[in-house]
């Protein structure tokens, strides 16, 4: 049985302030007992909201990561700071990262693959742009994203992996994919993985990214193949994501 992941993507937001006010709703909170909840705050609030989710049931996620140990590359995070710190999760191949910052396929390998050196989980990140969607090439993006990565990883290393769909033109546009259009890219994930391994398919977790709000969810999370989902804007809004978060037990 696969246990649903809601993960909390604050981008380039949030506040000492916002960190404090988490942990004291999740204190408080009658969360599903089958459901992993995770933040993934900007790198200086890291700290901070380990100490203030210390007694919840809340992991911490990062962002991104550099694929190197150590270096000299100033402004950069490695995997083993990030474990010290207490992270369990790493985004890799977050759109924003592959489209503001030029981060290809294989850099994304690199940065998964430098996750999982330090056992942290990779959270592979794909999905098209509104033009790939309106040229009927959602299928073939999204499959070439996933494959680059999976082809390439050994069957104990695809196991750890999960996979967030995130379509482009529904990141913080407002616009969400219908809960049928998401799931008819998840299941193809989930189909794709079979090829590689089906008992992989079958325990593979897939979140949907994209828009996912209070009052979407729940629709969204009744889908077969939707596990969880991977919240943008409203993981910044405490009452929002807890309703997300027991609208997926």
């Amino acid at each position: 049985m696969r246990v649903p992941l809601i993960a909390g993507n604050w981008k380039m937001n949030g506040s000492a302030e916002l960190v404090d006010a988490f942990g004291r709703a999740f204190a408080d909170a009658q969360l599903p007992a089958s459901l992993d909840v995770a933040l993934f705050p900007p790198f200086p609030y890291l700290d901070a909201a380990r100490r203030a989710l210390a007694e919840t049931p809340v992991k911490l996620g990062a962002q991104t990561l550099n694929p190197l140990a150590s270096g000299a590359h100033t402004g950069e995070v490695s995997g083993g700071m990030l474990k010290e710190l207490g992270v369990e999760y790493a985004l890799a191949g977050h759109s924003e990262r592959r489209q503001l910052y030029r981060e290809d396929d294989e850099a994304v390998l690199d940065r998964l693959l430098a996750a999982l050196s330090v056992s942290l989980t990779p959270v592979l990140c794909v999905g098209e742009t509104l033009e790939e969607r309106d040229a009927n090439r959602t299928r073939d993006v999204v499959l070439r994203q996933v494959g680059y990565v999976m082809a390439r990883l050994e069957p104990v290393q695809r196991r750890q992996v999960i996979i967030a769909y995130e379509p482009v033109w529904a990141i913080g546009t407002g616009r969400t994919a219908t809960p049928e259009q998401a799931q008819e890219v998840m299941a193809a994930i989930r189909e794709y993985q079979a090829s590689f391994d089906r008992e992989l398919a079958d325990g593979l977790r897939l979140l949907y990214g994209g828009s996912m709000n209070a009052s979407n969810a729940a629709e969204l999370l009744s889908q077969p193949d939707i596990d969880g989902g991977l919240v943008g804007g409203a993981s910044l809004k405490v009452d929002d994501f807890l309703a997300i978060c027991q609208s997926a037990g």
